[in-house]
């Protein structure tokens, strides 16, 4: 499945550099590195072009012409991606990739200003009459799988890329007490912070007071790059946003996790998908 992404900032180059898997692209256990994504996926051979946008804040808000900013010779591909790309220009792509033969259209808002629901809205309508299936999100981390799109849940499905979801492994440790001996991402934010937060859920007690400050700690240390200020839409920062997400992720995957007997070694591969070793 042939993907292109259209981005600028910070987040778009993090999005792109976990859907490659790029040799550390993961810096945040430094020394203490265990290699926990080495070999478990990678679109490299998928990604078509990344093709880097004006920044929206250099650009006025409404644009009578779009078509100065649309890159020429947009390769063929299946799907695109866009981050952090002025919304008139998104208007002005989608025809372009129907004719290229695109099936479907990615994009996500971890900014305040960076596609408000009304836009989003338009652009899944507008994306609908063409006959491209359309996924927007506030934050990309709430992006998740739909029957409507089948060809972005395959993609999604493939890249491990999205609403973040865990299986965790636990073995029982003290009396009455349950360990998450490892954890599992089957899909991650498209920031890769959900296999940092998993590696730093292991050994940590299922039931512990602080387990809720513990998945914020490693959210915030990997670091999530999405936007502190205040999100009008949400009534809160899209980086609590975010937060809210993994913690609940987590504490799914604890409510369904599988046991372990002590004999066990403390990995497993849960439904065939990548490991990660705690």
């Amino acid at each position: 499945m042939k993907v292109v992404v259209f981005y600028s900032g910070e987040f778009g180059r993090t999005l792109i550099g976990n859907l490659v898997n790029a040799s550390g692209f993961c810096i945040s256990c430094g020394d203490a590195c265990t290699l926990c994504k080495s070999g478990k996926y990678s679109l490299a051979e998928d990604l078509v072009s990344v093709i880097e946008m004006p920044d929206p804040d250099t650009l006025d808000d409404f644009l009578d012409d779009a078509d100065p900013y649309i890159p020429p010779d947009i390769p063929e591909a299946d799907i695109a991606i866009v981050s952090n790309v002025h919304p008139d220009i998104i208007f002005g792509l989608l025809p372009i990739l129907k004719d290229k033969g695109y099936r479907g259209i990615i994009g996500g808002s971890e900014r305040p200003k960076e596609l408000p629901l009304g836009l989003r809205t338009q652009l899944a309508e507008e994306a609908d009459k063409l006959g491209l299936e359309a996924a927007f999100a506030k934050p990309f981390c709430a992006l998740r799988p739909d029957p409507a799109n089948p060809t972005i849940s395959a993609f999604m499905e493939k890249a491990h890329f999205g609403e973040p979801k865990i299986e965790v492994l636990t073995q029982k440790s003290r009396a009455g007490k349950e360990t998450i001996l490892a954890a599992n991402v089957v899909r991650s934010a498209p920031c890769g912070s959900t296999w940092y937060v998993a590696k730093r859920m292991t050994g940590l007690e299922t039931d512990q007071p602080d387990l809720r400050e513990r998945i914020s700690e490693a959210h915030h240390a990997y670091p999530c790059t999405a936007s502190m200020d205040q999100d009008p839409e949400l009534k809160d920062t899209i980086l609590h946003k975010a937060g809210y997400i993994i913690r609940e992720a987590v504490e799914e995957a604890i409510g369904r996790s599988e046991r372990a007997e002590p004999k066990d070694s403390g990995t497993f591969s849960g439904s065939g998908r990548p490991r990660v070793e705690g």
